[in-house]
């Protein structure tokens, strides 16, 4: 089986017996069960049932006779019967769903009643994700639902490639976007070096995205998008600067609270108004 067909084959959710039998099926034509085993290397002993499942799939068809023949079904009816094998499937999930619903929610509904009335408001507030894959996910979605802008503070941007693709859609959608850079003079040596080289790349490749450079350490890092001085949009992820803690045992706070939002989002005005630069600094 050459890789390509492979990995269409694996479209349609087959084992790797039925996918073996199908693509020779398709290559041979019509053929028996004894002559698909030899040229498929499926044991005889296992053959029928794979062609059985084949044929209750719909994917080829059973021809009677002394020996019994198997011939596959043209590709395009092939996808049609698997996609009308999966909607009779969804539909029968769909019922069994229904039929349980009263019960499901008059039994559910009061426990979750209780519990969300003991939710306390810093629950309410904020949402905790692990650093790393998780942080950067809520990030991206952050860039996709943003309809105005987006302000971001970073060390050094060092996580751009996994988000970039997002940003960049979210500039083609008409954000605005601005991003605090913490100084040079507070990075390490290598970290400057991989800051100088994505702001140089942000320069070149986003000119309309502004860059600046905190002149004093920054307490936290993160992304807001949408904030209102009105407190009734925004969203923002953040992280604390806990330097004695390995980035990947911290976490980040996730919140959609449209005061704490428009509070990060005043304090990020600040810093950029007043406590930073807008040059790129030189060689330290």
């Amino acid at each position: 089986m050459t890789e390509d067909t492979s990995d269409l084959l694996e479209a349609l959710d087959l084992t790797e017996y039925e996918r073996e039998a199908l693509e020779t099926l398709l290559v041979l034509g019509k053929t028996s069960a004894p002559d698909l085993s030899e040229a498929t290397g499926i044991p005889k002993a296992r053959i029928y049932g794979v062609l059985d499942e084949l044929g209750n799939a719909g994917y080829i068809k059973i021809i009677p006779g002394r020996p019994k023949m198997y011939q596959p079904k043209p590709p395009a009816e092939i996808l049609d019967r698997a996609i009308e094998t999966r909607r009779q499937a969804f539909e029968t999930y769909q019922d069994s769903i229904e039929d349980i619903r009263t019960d499901f929610i008059e039994t559910l509904q009061p426990l979750y009643d209780s519990a969300s009335s003991e939710v306390s408001p810093t629950e309410n507030l904020f949402a905790v994700v692990d650093v790393g894959d998780p942080s950067e996910e809520e990030t991206r979605r952050l860039y996709r639902e943003a309809t105005t802008h987006v302000d971001i503070i970073t060390k050094s941007f060092e996580y751009l490639d996994t988000v970039e693709p997002t940003l960049t859609q979210a500039l083609e959608d008409g954000c605005t976007i601005r991003i605090l850079f913490l100084h040079p003079k507070h990075l390490s040596r290598a970290n400057q070096q991989v800051q100088r080289e994505i702001v140089e790349h942000i320069h070149e490749a986003y000119p309309s995205i502004e860059t600046r450079f905190s002149d004093k350490r920054l307490p936290w890092r993160g992304t807001i998008s949408d904030p209102s001085m009105e407190y009734d949009q925004g969203a923002a992820v953040l992280l604390v600067e806990e330097k004695d803690i390995p980035l990947h045992k911290r976490q980040a706070a996730v919140t959609d609270n449209g005061s704490f939002v428009a509070g990060l989002e005043r304090y990020f005005d600040l810093t950029w108004t007043y406590e930073s630069t807008e040059t790129y600094p030189g060689d330290l």
